[in-house]
């Protein structure tokens, strides 16, 4: 039977996840993006990651179509940036600094981290759509993480280093 949205959402809520923009472009080759917490490591050798997008998400077409994504990883501070990629019905690119990645995908700039991914796999996960993304070039920077937990957003410390 499961359990309900609301004890679904709570329990989900309690879990401290990292803020995170997608990046892809379009079969016309503007960028898109979206914020997601739905981001985790899959496997070490090949480095693949998991990104879930929702059915709802206006960037999902783009996702479909693309054979490479970036996945930008938020820093403390970056509230504003993330509630404008959750944003609808607006150029999320119109007053972000960005470029283009290796495998074409937009690169937000001053982010903690970022990994461009070529897609190896899509898979149906209720209303969302599992992407699978082999990393192929990726970078991280020093800085403190920006964190979803129980609807606020946060951090945490003492600020580690990037090894």
């Amino acid at each position: 039977m499961g359990i309900d949205k609301n004890t679904f959402r709570a329990v989900m809520g309690s879990f401290a996840a990292g803020v995170t923009v997608v990046t892809v472009r379009d079969a016309h080759g503007h960028p898109k993006g979206f914020t997601a917490t739905a981001v985790c490591s899959l496997s070490l050798e090949p480095p693949l990651l998991l990104v879930c997008v929702d059915h709802r998400s206006d960037s999902l077409p783009a996702m479909q179509e693309a054979t490479a994504f970036a996945v930008n990883m938020l820093k403390h501070g970056q509230e504003e940036l993330a509630a404008r990629f959750a944003s609808k019905g607006i150029d999320k690119f119109a007053v972000v600094d960005y470029s283009p990645g290796q495998l074409g995908a937009p690169i937000l700039a001053d982010v903690i981290a970022y990994a461009e991914c070529s897609v190896k796999a899509k898979f149906p996960g209720g209303d969302h759509t599992i992407f699978v993304g082999e990393i192929e070039h990726a970078a991280a920077f020093e800085g403190q993480p920006l964190l979803y937990f129980r609807g606020q957003y946060g951090t945490v410390l003492p600020n580690p280093k990037v090894d």
